[in-house]
């Protein structure tokens, strides 16, 4: 069962089954990131438990993932002398943070380029699938903006020399570079790109659905957090005290498939 829908800001929402496909679907502007595009990503990504949805799968619309934030909206907005506030410093959550946070695991299908705020879009994403055409980069510095995020998450992903040469240059890292650094789960030809993310939303969506949000949560938070802390770390929902639990095992034993309530 399909159920799609479109935002008037160009975000295009598809829910197949448990899984929701998110498309940035303004490719005459290299589906740049408006402040309604963020705003209707954001509640989209906030819906996703109260939906039943168990993965994600964010994609672009056209030769580009995603050219960042929408320069020209931003520019019009400094013409009208309106005060410009830093990506942490605003009324509304900051998309990617609300990325990073959503409860379900958040797959990125880099169909083009991912650039400045596309790639760290991509990288708020807790997996990425690309094709060798594809590469990503911040060119923050030439413009003058600050790549808040990526300077914060990219030396946290890959050595922090190579990090620090992205972020200080600016130059591309092309798709078969981000594989080998692990920044790419998946390198796959074009066409494959956007269908491999949804088998793999699929995959991730036929597990109960608490045990994986358990364990995003747990993977995220403990991240940074010396070994006897993250042992015990109890966050999200408990797998262990749940009827999911019980099915699991029991459809393991009675060769079936299990039937999720998450609960």
């Amino acid at each position: 069962m399909t159920d799609a829908r479109r935002h008037d800001s160009g975000l295009a929402v598809e829910d197949r089954g448990h899984v929701r496909l998110l498309t940035l679907d303004r490719p005459e502007r290299r589906n740049a990131l408006s402040t309604g595009l963020q705003a209707d990503l954001v509640e989209e990504l906030l819906r996703v438990v109260e939906d039943g949805v168990r993965a994600v799968v964010l994609t672009g619309n056209g030769p580009a993932f995603c050219a960042g934030f929408d320069l020209e909206e931003i520019r019009a907005a400094d013409e009208r002398g309106e005060r410009f506030r830093p990506p942490m410093n605003r009324a509304g959550r900051a998309v990617f943070e609300v990325v990073t946070e959503t409860p379900v695991p958040v797959i990125a299908a880099l169909n083009g380029p991912a650039v400045a705020g596309g790639f760290e879009l991509a990288l708020a994403c807790d997996l990425r699938v690309a094709s060798p055409a594809v590469h990503v980069a911040l060119p923050e510095a030439a413009i003058g903006m600050g790549a808040n995020f990526g300077s914060v998450v990219l030396p946290k992903r890959i050595p922090v020399g190579i990090a620090l040469e992205l972020l200080f240059t600016g130059d591309p890292l092309a798709a078969e570079d981000a594989q080998r650094w692990g920044l790419v789960n998946r390198l796959v030809e074009p066409a494959a790109v956007l269908p491999t993310a949804l088998e793999l939303a699929d995959r991730i969506a036929a597990n109960a659905p608490i045990s994986v949000r358990r364990m995003k949560e747990t993977a995220v938070k403990a991240l940074e957090l010396p070994l006897w802390q993250g042992l015990r770390l109890d966050v999200g929902p408990n797998p262990y005290l749940s009827e999911d639990r019980k099915e699991g095992i029991a459809a393991r034993l009675e060769k079936r498939a299990p039937r999720w309530t998450g609960r």
